[in-house]
């Protein structure tokens, strides 16, 4: 089955990024572009593989779904770094990503033809195919937040809101700039998601809507975002506080994805628990 050869193209993805990764800190900005952007087409011609192998979408179970954020989070970190030459995005990206790859290497899912009717609608794959690059730019806009946060506390002074790096080489704190713009990307992405959701529901259940814990967690996550623009948009708005409300939208966003099958209100209750 070709899921067994999924150890070889995540190998070769990864350590081409960690060698873009490595590029990006020694400033040899080309080798950084060229390493991350040839793990990232390693990695989609795998998911595109898989696709035509089980002749429809990989995105039925969480571990197929880990797939494609473990391309849309280093893709994410790749563009963070042609806009705003962040030298360490990489390497986070890298290092997140690989974990999500080590998960599904480690805990495999069973991936077969199988696919439910209420998954056989045109609007399943962009709906969650959307939210997955919606998931990944948010990651990496978190990740700017919790790096600036950390190199806030080691440079107390005021900084700068605004402009790149004061010193021009990618060691100093990211500003709000970067992180408000992969915000609004995201929830951009995050709003369609959801469009493209109730478009499924209607042709599957025939409603659009149906207050589903799923559909309420992710209703909670998209304001939270939406809050978070607000604030951080502001004039004098505090980049800390900034902060740690986007990461506290993460979290919202990680019960969104997969916590929510955690939760009592979950079990047997919804209809999103298809991929279980």
């Amino acid at each position: 089955m070709l899921w067994d050869s999924f150890i070889y193209f995540a190998i070769a993805a990864t350590l081409l990024w960690a060698t873009g990764a490595a590029a990006a800190w020694r400033h040899h900005r080309g080798r950084a572009i060229a390493a991350t952007a040839l793990g990232l087409a390693i990695f989609l011609s795998y998911i595109a593989m898989l696709w035509a192998a089980l002749e429809r979408p990989p995105l039925r179970t969480m571990g197929e779904t880990r797939l494609w954020y473990s391309f849309f989070l280093p893709l994410a970190g790749f563009v963070v770094y042609l806009r705003w030459r962040y030298r360490w995005v990489l390497s986070f990206t890298t290092v997140m990503a690989t974990v999500f790859v080590c998960v599904n290497l480690f805990k495999p899912e069973i991936h077969t033809k199988a696919l439910m009717p209420a998954l056989q609608s045109p609007w399943f794959a962009p709906h969650v195919i959307v939210y997955m690059m919606a998931y990944g730019i948010l990651g990496a806009a978190t990740l700017m937040a919790a790096y600036g946060l950390w190199r806030d506390s080691r440079r107390p002074a005021p900084r700068p809101m605004a402009g790149n790096d004061a010193d021009g080489d990618g060691s100093a704190a990211p500003d709000m700039e970067g992180e408000v713009t992969m915000v609004r990307t995201g929830w951009a992405f995050l709003t369609f998601g959801m469009l493209f959701g109730a478009l499924w529901a209607k042709e599957a259940w025939g409603h659009y809507w149906s207050w589903d814990p799923k559909e309420t967690w992710a209703a909670t996550t998209w304001l939270a975002y939406l809050a978070y623009m607000h604030y951080a948009l502001r004039p004098h708005a505090d980049r800390r506080a900034a902060r740690w409300l986007l990461i506290a939208a993460f979290v919202l966003l990680q019960m969104c994805w997969w916590g929510i099958n955690y939760l009592p209100a979950a079990q047997g209750h919804s209809v999103h628990t298809y991929s279980s």
